[in-house]
């Protein structure tokens, strides 16, 4: 049963002591207006936000507030569950948009081209989120989106930009992806989901994992294992606002201003002070999105 505070948003948090970015958020499905939400984050020692877009609208948004907001930068997309809706429409109307006809491949490729085009923006810091996502599509999705995600690696690599990676229940197809494409330099698994040996695989190839508020919650453990073996130096936070709110506030509101909670979870995690952790999360934040 839902609490009565569901709606609430959750408490401002002690200030962090240095100043981190919150690595992947969603502004536009937040309450309040940006200017607001930039505030209250930097209030708390959350100073800078990666906007991230999931559709051709989502990414157009975030390159426009990314260049309005300097606190801002933007990621640009077709989140893998987008790519096969463009292809086979959208009947239930289950995303934002409502209700779409299937467009076919020239559709995808109309919206890649988009995708393309905002990629080259000097604000737009990286394309994502991307990927595959085996939980919501089903395996009529599945081609629609791996056909997206190698076409994201590509335009990645060739704007030099970070390619932000979303991967659920698919982490050896998303691995394998990677290598026959060839990985753009700088690469981040958003909202991290993989165990401790899928961490030392990241870490061998060099990619960031960006850990969310779940890392928090009681069941799990798993995520707290890879935190823990994973190089410090190839460690982010992220909210993913407004999902994924850190316990104890699990179920309310999520935003950039709670990262906080989240930090401090993952420096217990670490046995390291807060400090030192948020130190280590500025510098790898701005080494991912070359900020």
């Amino acid at each position: 049963m839902p609490s009565k505070n569901a709606d609430v948003p959750p408490p401002l948090p002690a200030p962090l002591g240095v100043a981190v970015a919150d690595s992947h958020t969603h502004l536009d499905m937040q309450s309040g207006t940006v200017a607001e939400a930039l505030a209250k984050a930097a209030s708390v020692g959350v100073t800078t936000v990666v906007q991230v877009g999931c559709d051709v609208r989502g990414s157009q948004w975030a390159a426009a507030t990314a260049a309005e907001h300097d606190a801002v930068h933007a990621a640009v997309a077709l989140h893998p569950n987008e790519a096969p809706r463009v292809v086979l429409g959208d009947p239930d109307g289950w995303s934002r948009q409502g209700a779409r006809e299937a467009g076919g491949e020239a559709a995808l490729d109309e919206a890649l081209a988009e995708i393309d085009r905002l990629a080259a923006q000097p604000q737009v810091r990286g394309v994502g989120e991307t990927g595959l996502d085996y939980f919501r599509t089903g395996p009529e999705g599945m081609a629609a989106q791996e056909r997206s995600f190698r076409a994201h690696i590509e335009i990645a690599k060739r704007h030099g930009k970070a390619l932000v990676i979303h991967d659920r229940e698919a982490h050896a197809d998303v691995l394998r992806v990677l290598k026959e494409e060839g990985a753009p330099e700088r690469t981040v698994f958003h909202c991290y989901s993989g165990d401790a040996e899928m961490a030392r695989i990241c870490a061998e190839h060099g990619y960031f994992m960006s850990f969310a508020g779940n890392v928090t919650f009681k069941n799990a453990q798993g995520l707290r294992d890879a935190l823990a073996v994973a190089p410090l130096e190839l460690v982010l936070v992220e909210t993913d606002a407004p999902f994924l709110t850190p316990a104890p506030y699990r179920g309310r509101p999520n935003a950039p201003y709670l990262i906080p909670v989240t930090v401090r979870a993952m420096a217990a995690v670490r046995g390291i002070d807060e400090d030192a952790m948020a130190t280590a999360l500025s510098a790898n934040t701005a080494r991912a999105f070359d900020y």
